[in-house]
């Protein structure tokens, strides 16, 4: 009767197990739970459970029980599979032995290992496949492994397979949810990001978290060198890579890129491809190398060294996921190449436009006003008295003064002195001036801003947006007044233009129509925004914000007395 209680009570208690294990949700945990059960099921003083590779060849997580922390360091290195443990990863079949010592199979153990004589070994079955092996070690009293104790271990190991298999499927899915979310926020970046710098520094941290690895490169392709456009690196794994450049003949990633197709290494040390001067200088042991291609051209390269933990190597799983992070960082790079020629085409365009406007001004009234000067010269020379020189030469000062303030005006719309010397305040308040005088429209001017100067890009825009909005003014507006206000605001610097003309409808105006194409592009190259606010009788009013740059100063100080 007492035996027989006594198995009731160790069925219960496998029942039990089975219950709690199923409860659990992490993979580590549920290992941890098993080996427990196990010792606790058959008296044995030790347990451990090994996780057997992908490769089916040796263990690669050794789980165990009944041995404390401080005698784990003095073992050292966990094993791996070799004499006993190696036999059952080769004949997955429970194996049970009175005393491990008299096995031919055996190796012995490392220095600092607890004695351990009786044995019993149990695989565990997931899907057909053996997932890995319970060991049992020491049983209570020196007795050995019965059948009994066998049979509830190979129950206790049909239970934790299922559990194991929920638990991966359930951090598979936590991954999977990671991924997703780091995947949404990559390409939730390509829409709202235009900075292709902070977009490929996005990818290499979002890609070494999701993978653990040490060490992710992008690599841009310059003339004969490989260039990083960005890195991230555990510790001080990325430091000083940013920017650093590679002769194209002897890189790995040459060769991806030429070939373009994707590259998995288990050991970098063992790839004749591999600049092994380079690899050692950064230290790494394995990598990943996937090809950028945009519209089947190859732009870029990315390069994943080292996972973290005991096993370096990348499994297919992490090479699929590079590959996903590779089309995205693709995109980015190509779009940011083609928005920069669009940038330039259409710097080029308003240029071309400029010089032709320019032209028509020195054709219409620079060279009207020279030869007429050449005819006043003549009459000069033509006149029959004194006083008919005299009045001939008086006309050909006004001809020449008046050539003389053309010139001048020019100058200054295509680069005003003062915009250099004295910052934006001083050369809107010259610009003011002039335009009030050569328009006899009513200008008044407020400028709030710091003191010393802004940066020279917000200057520049500014100045011309304001340059461009007077034009407008003078061709569209028909106004009696006007009024400019520059004020400092939210972070940037906002520009008020405001006039009594006769106004129009927004709805009714193109786009493109009263420069408006001109003067957005201008406010939109420094991430600036322009609001267009008219009605027929009611004047226009147009509002730009520029934004200084973040984290530096609102001005910088300048180095001219008279503005400081």
């Amino acid at each position: 009767m007492e035996a027989l209680g006594s198995e009731q009570r160790r069925l219960r208690s496998l029942i039990d197990a089975g219950i709690a294990l199923n409860s659990e949700l992490s993979l580590e945990a549920v290992l941890q739970h098993v080996a427990e059960a196990a010792a606790s099921l058959t008296g044995a003083r030790y347990a451990a459970l090994g996780v057997i590779d992908a490769r089916g060849t040796e263990v690669e997580r050794f789980v165990t029980h009944g041995i404390d922390a401080a005698t784990h360091a003095a073992i050292g290195e966990l094993p791996r599979g070799r004499g006993i443990l190696g036999a059952l990863i080769r004949d997955a079949r429970p194996l049970r032995l009175r005393d491990l010592s008299e096995d031919p199979r055996a190796v012995g153990f490392p220095p600092h290992h607890p004695t351990m004589r009786t044995f019993l070994g149990v695989p565990i079955r997931l899907r057909g496949a053996v997932f890995g092996n319970l060991y049992l070690t020491e049983k209570e009293h020196g007795e050995e492994f019965t059948s009994e104790d066998q049979e509830l271990v190979e129950l206790l190991a049909a239970q934790a397979a299922v559990a194991i298999e929920n638990a991966r499927l359930y951090e598979a899915a936590t991954a999977w949810s990671r991924q997703l979310e780091t995947l949404h926020e990559v390409v939730r970046s390509l829409v709202e990001e235009s900075d292709i710098v902070l977009m490929l520094e996005l990818i290499c941290s979002r890609l070494r978290d999701l993978l653990d690895a040490r060490l992710v490169l992008i690599g841009l392709p310059e003339a004969d060198h490989l260039r990083v456009a960005a890195a991230s690196g555990e510790g001080g794994a990325a430091a000083g890579l940013l920017g650093r450049r590679t002769p194209l003949e002897r890189s790995k990633s040459a060769k991806v890129l030429e070939r373009r197709q994707t590259a998995r290494v288990d050991s970098i040390v063992d790839d004749p491809e591999v600049d092994q001067d380079d690899a050692r200088r950064l230290g790494i042991r394995t990598g990943i190398y996937v090809p950028l291609i945009a519209r089947d051209r190859p732009i870029g390269i990315i390069a994943v060294h080292d996972k973290l933990g005991d096993d370096a190597r990348f499994t297919d799983g992490d090479l699929r996921l590079t590959e996903i992070f590779a089309a995205r960082a693709a995109v980015a790079v190509d779009l940011s190449e083609r928005v920069a020629r669009d940038t330039v085409r259409r710097v080029v365009e308003a240029q071309e436009l400029e010089r032709g406007r320019l032209a028509r001004e020195l054709h219409d009234e620079t060279g009207q006003a020279l030869t007429s000067i050449l005819l006043g010269l003549k009459s000069i020379r033509t006149a029959h008295s004194e006083a008919d020189a005299q009045r001939a030469e008086a006309a050909l000062r006004g001809l020449i003064v008046q050539a003389l303030q053309d010139v001048r005006r020019l100058a200054v719309e295509l680069r005003p002195a003062a915009l250099d010397d004295f910052g934006l305040a001083a050369a809107v308040e010259r610009l003011a001036e002039t335009f009030e005088e050569r328009t006899d429209i009513r200008t008044a001017l407020e400028v709030n801003l710091p003191d010393g100067r802004l940066p020279p890009d917000a200057e520049t825009v500014l100045y011309r947006f304001i340059q461009e909005a007077l034009t407008n003014v003078v061709k569209h507006a028909g106004a009696q007044r006007l009024s400019i206000v520059l004020t400092q605001r939210d972070g940037g610097v906002g520009v008020v233009v405001e006039d009594d003309g006769r106004g129009f409808e927004t709805a009714d105006v193109r786009q493109d129509a009263l420069g408006l194409t001109g003067m957005r592009e201008r406010i939109a190259l420094v991430g600036g925004t322009l609001e267009i606010e008219s009605s027929t009788g009611a004047g226009t009013t147009i509002v730009a914000y520029v934004p200084l740059a973040i984290g530096a100063d609102a001005a910088v100080p300048s180095k001219n007395p008279a503005i400081s």
